[in-house]
């Protein structure tokens, strides 16, 4: 332990003992455990559950093999060997011989059909059913799409508020320009994947490991270019692709409807939510990653256009919307 850690464990102590007050600690191991006692602790542990499971199932699993039963490091080096030879100074234990891999009845090519003698009474051949198939060949994978440029078409023009595509850089364009137009920037991403495991977070670029996501969003990038990739070859960002439908959900009360439409990204500056009549309202939702989802919403029942709101977040929309006959539902049709 840490030297102040000894010094806070010490006074704990001393102040329980001064209050007439037992006082109790977590130890790790048996000699943690019995430097405590002698400090003058009353209730300590003496191992971790971890650690009295493991040793627990080691003790098990030599016993069940016919081996000596060793908790320690020391008692595993002074077991007696249980075979006896000449020293040597070279290592002449026999190589273990490799075992014949078993063969893959996936990789076996059967033979080909033997031709069939029946004739079918007209020629002196075998009929065309009887004829020796040839096998079929499997068809030929897809090749690949071409991977992704790593640096942005100077003829193409790049949107505001266009996100980085390089992992860990999360830059934003700030006003419409070419790519040939722009000044010095400094692009720091990382090229390797994130990495998952047991609680852990990173990247496969780089050592460091955090524990909550989001040290893990703030660790920056291993690799520097000069400048961002916003667009790339601009191939796949020719025009937005129009969304025919959103998933939506919506609950009620007995005096409003609060309707959800999920969309991330939605361009906040550039949305338009009309609320045109008491029974229709008209949604012109854009995105930032050029999507758009455009329609004119239907109502089950009229609505106070004065009274209703609409608020767009991070992922969805919620529309609030006040019903003007309480007796009726307002969902959508």
């Amino acid at each position: 332990m840490h030297d102040e850690l000894k010094e806070a464990v010490a006074k704990i102590q001393r102040v329980a003992k001064e209050n007439q007050k037992a006082s109790g600690i977590y130890a790790t191991s048996g000699d943690q455990a019995r430097e405590f006692a002698d400090q003058g602790f009353q209730m300590v542990s003496v191992a971790t559950d971890a650690a009295s499971l493991a040793a627990a199932m080691q003790s098990a699993l030599t016993s069940a093999r016919g081996s000596p039963r060793v908790l320690t490091f020391d008692e595993f080096l002074s077991i007696p060997p249980c075979t006896t030879g000449n020293h040597s100074t070279v290592d002449d234990t026999p190589a273990i011989e490799p075992t014949a891999k078993p063969q893959d009845t996936a990789d076996v090519t059967p033979p080909p059909p033997k031709p069939i003698s029946v004739t079918d009474g007209h020629s002196d051949g075998p009929s065309a059913s009887q004829r020796p198939q040839a096998p079929q060949q499997p068809a030929s994978a897809p090749s690949a799409p071409p991977p992704e440029s790593e640096s942005d078409d100077p003829s193409v023009n790049i949107p505001a508020n266009k996100t980085c595509r390089r992992r860990g850089c999360n830059a934003a364009s700030s006003v419409d320009t070419v790519s040939a137009d722009r000044g010095d920037e400094n692009c720091v991403y990382h090229p390797g994947q994130a990495l998952f495991h047991e609680g852990s977070k990173g990247w496969t670029c780089c050592k460091r490991r955090v524990l909550e996501f989001d040290e893990f969003m703030k660790i920056e990038g291993c690799k520097r270019k000069k400048r961002h990739l916003f667009v790339g070859s601009g191939k796949k960002d020719v025009g937005e692709e129009a969304l025919k439908t959103v998933r939506h959900d919506f609950y009620q009360t007995p005096t409003t409807v609060i309707a959800s439409l999920y969309l991330k990204k939605v361009d906040k500056q550039r949305s338009k939510i009309d609320f045109a009549s008491p029974t229709e309202i008209i949604l012109d939702l854009p995105t930032t990653d050029m999507k758009r989802y455009k329609t004119t919403m239907p109502l089950f029942a009229p609505i106070d256009i004065a009274k209703s709101s609409s608020k767009i977040m991070g992922t969805k929309i919620e529309l609030t919307l006040v019903k003007l006959e309480i007796a009726r539902p307002a969902g959508r049709a």
